[in-house]
């Protein structure tokens, strides 16, 4: 591994090895994140969540609640993750007709000594496996793509807007 690629690889040590960074001595600052992906799918498929007929019940409530349940699990599922009392998860999913896709959005805040991307990004995740996994009897054919940062503010590094 070269010295430049260590530098930036916060999670390992001089010697190369895996550790879980130390934040003790960072203020608490208010932080926070915004993330987003999206899930493809048949149109009968989406007709079938906005008309709340899916078999399991109601898939977007569901998955928002799933989201939200997995970003304060984060760090249950992400080794080197620290445990983030997190203030704020915001969960939003936008419909697209015409492109059969539903986009979920994740907003995730805390005051902490850590910032909060990995919370917002594994809502994401889990939000649209859900949707996934509720309606997958009827189109396994479903593709979850695009999970990305979208933003995030607070800390050391300070604001961070994707282009």
């Amino acid at each position: 591994m070269s010295q430049d690629v260590e530098k930036k690889l916060s999670h390992f040590d001089n010697s190369g090895q895996a550790h879980m960074v130390d934040v003790g001595d960072k203020p608490e600052t208010k932080r926070s994140a915004v993330a987003s992906g999206i899930i493809k799918m048949m149109p009968v498929t989406l007709k079938l969540i906005q008309q709340g007929d899916a078999k399991k019940g109601d898939v977007l409530s569901v998955a928002r609640i799933a989201a939200i349940q997995a970003s304060k699990k984060t760090s249950d599922l992400i080794p080197l993750c620290h445990p983030i009392a997190l203030t704020r998860v915001a969960i939003t999913f936008e419909v697209d007709e015409k492109a059969t896709v539903i986009t979920c959005t994740a907003t995730t805040e805390t005051t902490g000594q850590t910032g909060v991307e990995m919370e917002a990004l594994t809502a994401v995740s889990v939000g649209l496996l859900t949707i996934y996994d509720m309606c997958k009897a009827v189109d396994r054919s479903m593709v979850m793509s695009d999970i990305k940062l979208l933003e995030k503010h607070g800390g050391k590094s300070g604001d961070w807007v994707a282009k």
